[in-house]
């Protein structure tokens, strides 16, 4: 979104998802951020302005946002703190199609070996 190549978005909608998936990051990475950091404290004020009307101040502010982002990623980075490692979950064990088409079969034939074996009344 910063790249000089980039365009600016083009409706209000697409801005305001982008200051929302921004905002999003900004609060993720302020738990891996110190409290005192400044340049959390710069995201935060910024993410908690609300997105000014017009083309050109709505884009502005987008891109004064995005900024404070990277500087906040920047900032996390520095200090070596990364995300937690995610707790592994166990996998349960999934049956291939042929293993589950194979055991219907077999109870199918049992149980038209058992009906075939009751006598008729």
């Amino acid at each position: 979104m910063l790249d000089e190549d980039s365009p600016l978005p083009e409706s209000a909608a697409c801005v305001e998802d982008l200051v929302r998936r921004l905002r999003g990051h900004v609060s993720q990475l302020g738990v891996l951020a110190s409290a005192g950091e400044p340049a959390l404290r710069r995201a935060q004020q910024l993410g908690s302005d609300s997105v000014p009307e017009g083309y050109m101040p709505s884009r502005v502010y987008l891109v004064r946002l995005a900024e404070a982002t990277q500087e906040l990623v920047a900032t996390v980075r520095s200090h070596g703190v990364g995300p937690a490692q995610p707790t592994r979950r166990r996998r349960w064990w999934q049956p291939r199609i042929n293993v589950l088409r194979g055991a219907v079969f077999v109870v199918a034939f049992a149980c038209l070996i058992l009906a075939a074996s009751v006598p008729r009344t």
